[in-house]
C-alpha cells in the first residue's frame, strides 16, 4: 500500500539520517562548502517533495538518490559552463595575438558573432536560454516566466536548434 507519512515523522526521519547525507555529500565533492550546498539542495528537494515519498520507501535510498542525482546534474552543469567559458577564451586568445592569420577552411566563431546570433533569436526563446545559460534550472525560468516546464525546454531546444543551424551556415560562408 502506497501511503505518504506525516510531515514532523517525515523530518524526524531525515534528521536521524543527516550525519549520513551530509558524509555522502563530502565524499562525491571532496570540499566542505560544496558539500555543504549539496546537502541543503537535498534537503530542500526533499522536503519539497515530501508528498511523493510513501511510507514503503526507503527513506535513505530515496535522499540518497536525490543528492547523488542533484550531485550529477550540478557536474554537467559546470561542464557545460566551463567548456562555453574555455571556448570564449580560447577565441578572445586567438583574437588578441599579434600577427595572427586567419584560415577561412578553419573558421572559428568568435564570442562577438555568437553574442549576435543570441541576440538575433526571438524574445520568447531567447530569454529563456540566457536563463539556462546563467544557471537557472528549468523550473526556476518556468516560474519566472510563468510557463510550464515543457514549453520552457522546448523553447530552449529550439534555441539551441537555431543557434546551431546560423553556427553552422557561417561556418560554410
Amino acid at each position: 500500500m502506497n501511503t505518504t507519512i506525516d510531515a514532523s515523522f517525515f523530518l524526524q526521519e531525515f534528521n536521524t539520517l543527516s550525519g549520513y547525507l551530509r558524509s555522502f555529500a563530502m565524499k562525491l565533492t571532496k570540499d566542505r562548502f560544496a558539500a555543504e550546498d549539496l546537502y541543503q539542495d537535498t534537503a530542500l528537494k526533499a522536503i519539497k517533495n515530501q508528498s511523493k515519498f510513501s511510507s514503503d520507501t526507503n527513506m535513505k535510498a530515496w535522499l540518497l538518490t536525490i543528492m547523488k542525482n542533484s550531485f550529477i546534474n550540478d557536474y554537467r552543469k559546470r561542464q557545460r559552463r566551463q567548456q562555453i567559458e574555455e571556448a570564449s577564451n580560447n577565441a578572445i586568445l586567438l583574437m588578441n595575438q599579434p600577427n595572427k592569420s586567419f584560415n577561412d577552411g578553419e573558421r572559428s566563431l568568435r564570442a562577438s558573432e555568437l553574442l549576435e546570433l543570441i541576440d538575433a533569436l526571438s524574445d520568447n526563446l531567447k530569454k529563456p536560454f540566457l536563463m539556462m545559460y546563467q544557471g537557472y534550472k528549468y523550473e526556476e525560468i518556468s516560474q519566472e516566466m510563468q510557463l510550464p516546464i515543457g514549453t520552457i525546454k522546448s523553447r530552449i531546444f529550439w534555441a539551441r536548434k537555431e543557434l546551431k543551424d546560423k553556427i553552422e551556415k557561417l561556418e560554410l560562408v
